[in-house]
């Protein structure tokens, strides 16, 4: 595999495809160029899914995120693209792609997007933070 940036995402089967699981990732030297100044701009990104048949490869998705680093973006159309790519490349059963840019002219921005499979319902929440270990019931 190269090591240069690169716009093609790889994938690998899903070893778990008949459970919904969450696989989160934090990506936080995301950089792209303002379209209007050329200037640098900086972002967090924070990857959620639930794959149906398909994981993203971790090594692509570097070389992918770092094709950005000299396209001049808006913050709203890159984080679409980002996420349309990724659910091109994986058919995730649900994607979320929050994007945390850093202060530009004062302002933060976070961009969310998100994808949902036709059909696909996800199973209802567990919270175990009121569960008590200690008397094994619920406080």
């Amino acid at each position: 595999m190269t090591t240069q940036p690169a716009k093609n995402l790889e994938t690998f089967p899903n070893p778990a495809p008949q459970r919904d699981f969450h696989i989160h990732m934090e990506i936080p030297e995301f950089t792209c160029l303002c379209p209007k100044t050329g200037q640098p701009d900086f972002a967090t990104l924070i990857l959620d899914y639930i794959p149906e048949k398909a994981c993203v490869e971790l090594k692509s998705l570097k070389l992918y995120m770092w094709s950005f680093r000299d396209e001049g973006c808006f913050h709203e159309d890159v984080t679409n693209r980002i996420l349309d790519d990724l659910v091109k490349a994986t058919k995730p059963r649900y994607m979320r792609l929050t994007a945390k840019f850093y202060v530009r002219g004062g302002i933060f921005t976070n961009v969310v997007a998100e994808h949902r499979k036709k059909g696909w319902k996800p199973a209802p929440a567990v919270d175990l933070s009121t569960f008590d270990t200690q008397s094994n019931t619920r406080g």
